[in-house]
């Protein structure tokens, strides 16, 4: 199932702006259940309503980790969640009496579309739960169009909206592996395993997997014996590259003067060329091994295409695939003004055709790849937060989209030796802090810190 395309009634409130947040993904199984931005998540609510706004706080999707519960069904896990986070509920019923709080099923928390006692349970705490895929809201004549989008991802849509039992490939991954990991996290060297749930996109977690395996779970031992070999690697295929040259004639003094400087550095030298060497063997060995395995797989890919099982084409980027929708609905329904989506786990506030797309991102920890600076290491994960919210108002009659970060202090997870090896992260790119439909007058300040940004746009999660 996909969000039908056209106009839908908005909800009647008094509202006349809303603060968007999703994507929190609170519970799940053992390690799952640590909520690493709980604090700053109770200040947001005891400041919204300390507010004096007509306001509505709108969670478009994925507020609880209801497919990480694993060992309970039901409601069963609604009552989990309240014994687990019983200040984060006395606050949301605190809240609420000052300002309409309202929230939408997403992936992660599906259920929540699946059964009506839900929607009796979260009105005891003063949350108004919409079991829709689609919800608006009107603000200066315009409309907003908000979704979770994960109905708009193959791999999370329902097939059936509202049938607990029609469950996308994604739930049984989550199943066997997101929930799995908070079961296996504190069994690790560092609790870590957990943090799976952040890696963007699900394509990224061998690779993600590899590292935290190489600088946190091996042997210090090996570790620090393969280092050397693996620091050298790259330095290896240009003296290989040095010697043939030599060899064949073609150009000897850079081979000869790197020879002398080996002999110079007597046993250290004498270490590094035993290094170089094995090193030469290995990759001379990957190369033989390499030419079948590439002629193999690509003929098992062309089979596979053939028969639709993969696409022959490169596939549309995450980011893309929202924006061809929002233009869609836009096309269908000239009163949208804002198509607000989440999912993707990836912040942004992008023009589209004089309106705007806006993807409300994430509260969990989130990930920047770097590669090391020298050697053949596995890649290094920069972990960041970026907790923000949107708010959506009318100003001087335009549809104003203002983008906010709320302060959190950066976690400290990186090893010595990762930091030693890479270089520090660029900063994201920045959202401006307010963008006005109507004229697109956009501000040059960015409110947000220079926090590091995972190098794919993102799975949907």
């Amino acid at each position: 199932m996909t969000p039908t395309d056209t106009s839908t009634d908005a909800t009647p409130t008094d509202a006349t702006r809303y603060y968007f947040i999703s994507d929190l993904h609170i519970g799940g199984d053992e390690a799952l259940q640590e909520m690493e931005f709980e604090s700053e998540l109770l200040a947001f609510l005891r400041d919204l309503a300390a507010r004096e706004e007509d306001a509505e706080l709108i969670v478009n999707g994925d507020l609880f980790g209801l497919w990480e519960f694993t060992e309970l069904d039901g409601m069963e896990k609604f009552d989990a969640l309240v014994e687990l986070y019983p200040e984060l509920f006395e606050q949301l019923r605190a809240t609420g009496e000052h300002v309409p709080i309202t929230i939408i099923p997403g992936n992660h928390d599906y259920e929540l579309a699946c059964y009506p006692e839900y929607v009796d349970r979260l009105a005891e705490y003063n949350v108004t739960l919409e079991q829709d895929v689609v919800i608006t809201r009107e603000v200066a004549g315009r409309t907003i169009w908000i979704e979770h989008g994960q109905q708009r991802d193959p791999n999370n849509a329902s097939p059936d909206f509202g049938n607990p039992y029609a469950n996308p490939p994604g739930y049984f991954v989550n199943q066997q592996v997101t929930s799995k990991a908070g079961k296996l996290s504190k069994r690790g060297k560092y609790n870590w395993l957990k943090d799976i749930q952040s890696v963007t996109p699900m394509t990224e977690i061998p690779s993600w997997v590899t590292s935290m395996y190489f600088y946190r779970e091996m042997s210090p031992f090996l570790r620090y014996v393969a280092l050397p070999f693996l620091l050298l690697f790259n330095i290896s295929s240009i003296v290989f590259l040095l010697f043939v040259l030599s060899a064949t004639g073609v150009w000897g003094a850079p081979y000869a003067a790197f020879s002398q400087l080996l002999a110079s550095l007597n046993v250290v030298g004498a270490v590094i060329d035993l290094i170089i060497v094995v090193n030469i063997v290995v990759m001379l060995l990957l190369v033989v091994m390499a030419v079948p395995l590439y002629v193999l797989a690509r003929d098992v890919r062309g089979t596979l295409a053939r028969f639709g099982i993969v696409r022959s084409e490169e596939p549309e980027t995450v980011a893309d695939r929202y924006v061809d929708a929002a233009r869609t609905v836009f096309a269908n329904n000239p009163d949208v003004a804002v198509f607000v989506y989440g999912h993707t786990h990836r912040a942004a506030v992008t023009p589209v055709d004089d309106r705007a797309v806006v993807n409300t991102g994430t509260w969990l920890k989130r990930f920047q790849r770097r590669s090391v600076v020298l050697g053949l290491l596995p890649w290094v994960y920069y972990p960041s937060f970026k907790l923000n919210y949107v708010r959506i108002a009318e100003v001087d009659g335009d549809v104003a989209v203002d983008y906010e970060v709320i302060e959190k202090q950066q976690p400290h997870d990186l090893t010595w030796l990762e930091r030693l090896l890479t270089l520090t992260p660029s900063p994201d790119d920045p959202i401006p802090a307010r963008t006005v439909i109507d004229g697109w007058q956009q501000t040059e300040t960015d409110p947000t810190e220079s926090t590091p940004e995972a190098s794919d746009p993102g799975r949907a999660d």
